[in-house]
């Protein structure tokens, strides 16, 4: 496991906490993630792959009842995983959060969207998958700091042949406003270009250093890596800007962009590819009330949050290759390079 690295975390945005559980042996390869929201959260999706597997996620439309979202769930085991959902939601109901439906203090149904990746069998055992523990366990770890690599939903993960992972990176626009993504990222697609041995997108990774003898091993690998697999990237933007559920829902859209610029191909049809954006709203920054009566943010500082957030989403899907090690599955990027790539610096602002 490797530490979050300075490039930022999810967790920059006040009040969210991320936690992971995972099972690595000889006959377990595969977790679970949970981000926890504070409360009054609204929330968006964007799916794009051909074979997604996803719950609550038409509560997200900005024309349904439910206004905020609780936390997100992003976990392993394909459709079976969803089960982790039961135990986040437990947990949650516990504390009293969630939509209300009566006056008990656990009369709550807490609003969990999800989405899964596929790892079935990838550690030999195809009946072992994440179940309602996994949730609960990942709720019970979750902190404002966290791992990132081969780890919670990213342990089974791989991509383009790779030991594939879980990513994370934050920036600040010039509005003030914090953006910030969290990718597990389990493609079809190649995040490594095969005529360099680098990163599609580097952004503001330090570009790896690779031996000739290193880059024609990757080669081989990525030329070998199977075309037709059964994969699929999630994950999640999010800031503290008072964005609705609209606007959540086209922050999510334009995430991909980011998606699509580190793994290529990307939405397969073999990839169940799928991005939430959720919003917080605990930024101080403030602006006055917009003639345009659609938003109550200026167009130009939405703009400037959409182009951030496809920014963070492809640093993130990057990291998570660049910082997985590997677990007895896959080979990891870091075994063909001299030394792990190091992030280029902090937060920035995005202009």
């Amino acid at each position: 496991m490797t530490v979050v690295p300075s490039l930022g975390s999810l967790c920059d945005v006040t009040g969210i906490r991320v936690g992971h559980h995972q099972r690595v042996s000889s006959a377990w390869r595969t977790g679970t993630t949970v981000v926890l929201l504070p409360p009054g959260t609204r929330g968006g999706v964007s799916v794009r792959g051909a074979a997604p597997g996803t719950r609550e996620t038409d509560l997200l439309g900005p024309d349904t009842l439910v206004p905020h979202v609780d936390a997100i769930c992003l976990t392993g085991g394909s459709a079976f995983g969803l089960d982790a959902v039961a135990g986040v939601m437990k947990f949650l109901a516990e504390q009293g959060r969630g939509f209300k439906v009566g006056d008990r203090h656990n009369w709550v149904v807490p609003i969990v969207p999800a989405a899964v990746i596929f790892d079935l069998g990838r550690s030999g055992h195809f009946d072992n998958r994440p179940d309602a523990d996994f949730g609960a366990r990942a709720c019970r770890k979750a902190r404002p700091r966290f791992d990132v690599g081969a780890v919670g939903a990213g342990t089974g993960a791989r991509a383009g042949g790779l030991q594939g992972g879980v990513g994370t990176a934050s920036t600040i626009t010039a509005d003030g406003y914090t953006v910030a993504a969290l990718a597990v990222v389990n493609s079809v697609g190649s995040p490594i270009d095969p005529d360099t041995g680098l990163p599609w997108h580097i952004g503001r990774w330090t570009a790896p250093s690779l031996s000739s003898t290193g880059l024609r091993r990757l080669r081989d690998l990525l030329v070998a890596a199977p075309g037709s697999s059964l994969n699929t990237t999630i994950g999640l933007v999010a800031t503290d800007a008072p964005l609705n559920k609209a606007q959540c829902g086209k922050m999510a859209d334009v995430a991909h962009d980011g998606l699509a610029r580190a793994i290529r191909p990307a939405h397969s049809m073999n990839d169940g590819d799928c991005v939430f954006a959720v919003a917080t709203g605990t930024s101080p920054t403030t602006f006055p009330v917009s003639t345009d009566p659609s938003t109550d943010l200026p167009i130009g500082a939405v703009n400037r949050l959409l182009t951030a957030a496809a920014d963070v989403f492809a640093e993130s899907c990057t990291g998570a290759i660049l910082t997985a090690t590997s677990i007895g599955g896959p080979p990891a990027y870091q075994d063909f390079a001299r030394k792990q790539s190091r992030p280029g610096g902090g937060p920035r602002a995005s202009h």
